[in-house]
């Protein structure tokens, strides 16, 4: 597991895009390499399907001041009572504009 980082992004500052929809975390930390987002209900579906089925790019838009989308990977799912944290990490590519 990564190293958490000591800042935490501003809601509205970035977003998150799951194939062609935006995702809305409940909460984000950033961590070195990559972010953790606590997800639900829809959002979490998006993200499942993203991740085990095919179902389009993960995207993260603004964190890294305006360069444009970061393509992320799905490196770890944490499911514990009603929260489900989504480990994601930074390929180092820019992402594919739809």
């Amino acid at each position: 597991m990564m190293t958490p980082a000591v800042r935490s992004p501003e809601p509205g500052n970035f977003e998150l895009i799951v194939g062609l929809s935006r995702v809305t975390p409940s909460a984000v930390e950033l961590v070195d390499g990559g972010m953790v987002a606590e997800l639900s209900g829809a959002g979490l579906l998006k993200m499942l399907d993203a991740t085990f089925g095919g179902q389009g790019p993960v995207e993260v838009w603004g964190l890294d001041s305006g360069l444009g989308p970061r393509a992320m990977m799905v490196t770890e799912i944490t499911m514990s009572g009603a929260t489900t944290l989504i480990t994601l990490e930074d390929t180092g590519m820019r992402g594919i504009l739809n």
